[in-house]
């Protein structure tokens, strides 16, 4: 039997779905040949005009916005004909990512310092792998325009850092942006989330976190122009406290824009159950306010 829609609007993925869009969904899925998630994310992304800047498709955010329905018992998928994106897939381990020697020696004294971007499915799968079995939070696929990068000084893997769609609502940055909501929601593409940052645990050299995220902050803007056609004017992030103090953040000059109320995004009965998080803030762009207010 299928779930009713709810009466109020929902957002999922930084997007408002009323309940005629959430029954059209339905429909949709109802309509699909074969019953493929691929097929049914495409035509909603056609129908309700989700594209990104560059003229695409919103199809991961989409499909992560289609299985969070479906979680939450708005909608109800087809089962996957392949392993579901979002989902609770388990990531085998290899020896690819066993612990390696000690690393020691302080930042400046590693040298050949660089940021490669993960660009191939190998690269996309090693990057998934090491993710899940050495953050604290896992593997969780980033929703919408994101980039990941290795870390390497020569030929020893040091790091990894995920980026990804900034959050849609968060009182203290906005308030720190100076923005309105409907600023925000014609300008949230220039705010871009580092949602995962993991120096390998063998790994412990002084100053090197911060170091890496000046030099990723420094490569970010051009690489994220060349995928997804404008460049983003700031970053943002969360820290979970008191599990982290930030300090290689503040130390790469981010700057401390207030606490989170632990509601998460999709809290619509201001239950507070999630860990407070320190929202931290890096401008790109000296201009950045002009911009993101524009």
């Amino acid at each position: 039997m299928t779930t009713p829609a709810p009466h109020n609007p929902l957002r999922y993925c930084g997007r408002i779905f009323t309940t005629l869009e959430l029954t059209r969904i339905r429909d949709i899925i109802s309509e699909v040949p074969k019953k493929n998630r691929t097929a049914i994310s495409r035509i909603v992304c056609q129908e309700f005009d989700w594209y990104k800047r560059d003229g695409g498709l919103k199809e991961m955010s989409c499909r992560v916005a289609l299985l969070r329905m479906h979680r939450d018992g708005i909608i109800t998928l087809p089962v996957p004909q392949k392993t579901n994106i979002g989902g609770n897939r388990i990531i085998a381990r290899t020896t690819a990512t066993d612990p390696l020697d000690a690393i020691t020696n302080p930042a400046g004294h590693l040298f050949d310092l660089r940021v490669e971007l993960v660009d191939t499915k190998t690269k996309s799968r090693l990057w998934n792998e090491y993710i899940d079995r050495y953050h604290y939070l896992g593997h969780a696929p980033l929703p919408g325009a994101q980039l990941r990068f290795f870390v390497w000084s020569e030929n020893k893997l040091l790091a990894l850092l995920g980026f990804g769609a900034a959050a849609w609502c968060v009182a203290p940055r906005d308030a720190y942006i100076g923005w309105s909501a409907d600023q925000r929601k014609r300008n949230l593409h220039l705010v871009v989330n580092n949602a995962r940052f993991l120096i390998l645990p063998w790994v412990t050299s002084r100053n090197l976190a911060s170091m890496i995220l000046a030099t990723t902050s420094k490569a970010l803007p051009a690489l994220w122009e060349k995928r997804y056609g404008y460049r983003p004017v700031l970053l943002e992030t969360f820290v979970e406290s008191p599990r982290f103090r930030g300090t290689c953040y503040k130390a790469a000059n981010w700057k401390l824009a207030g606490t989170t109320k632990g509601r998460g995004k999709l809290d619509m009965e201001h239950n507070h159950v999630l860990p407070l998080k320190d929202i931290l803030l890096y401008p790109l762009n000296k201009n950045f306010r002009t911009l993101l207010t524009a």
